[in-house]
């Protein structure tokens, strides 16, 4: 139970990060918001990386996302 309760909080805390990671590539790439999904989760799998400002831990919760993880999180938003 305890196990489910740390995956349910670690995927919140990746889609809070993701939101954010989104809302700071959309500043240097306005048109984001009109590429398919699949592109953005390309340019954030990229991204997250490389040059992500990220701490250690966000970086270490947003490696273990997948492009198609990343898919499926923007679809959801």
């Amino acid at each position: 139970m305890l196990e489910e309760k740390r995956k349910d909080l670690d995927a919140e805390k990746q889609k809070k990060i993701l939101l954010r990671l989104v809302n700071e590539l959309s500043q240097s790439s306005p048109d984001l918001y009109y590429r398919p999904t699949s592109d953005i989760a390309a340019y954030l799998e990229k991204y997250i990386r490389g040059d992500a400002k990220l701490t250690v831990d966000e970086r270490t919760l947003m490696n273990r996302l997948s492009r198609r993880d990343l898919e499926v999180l923007l679809s959801l938003h």
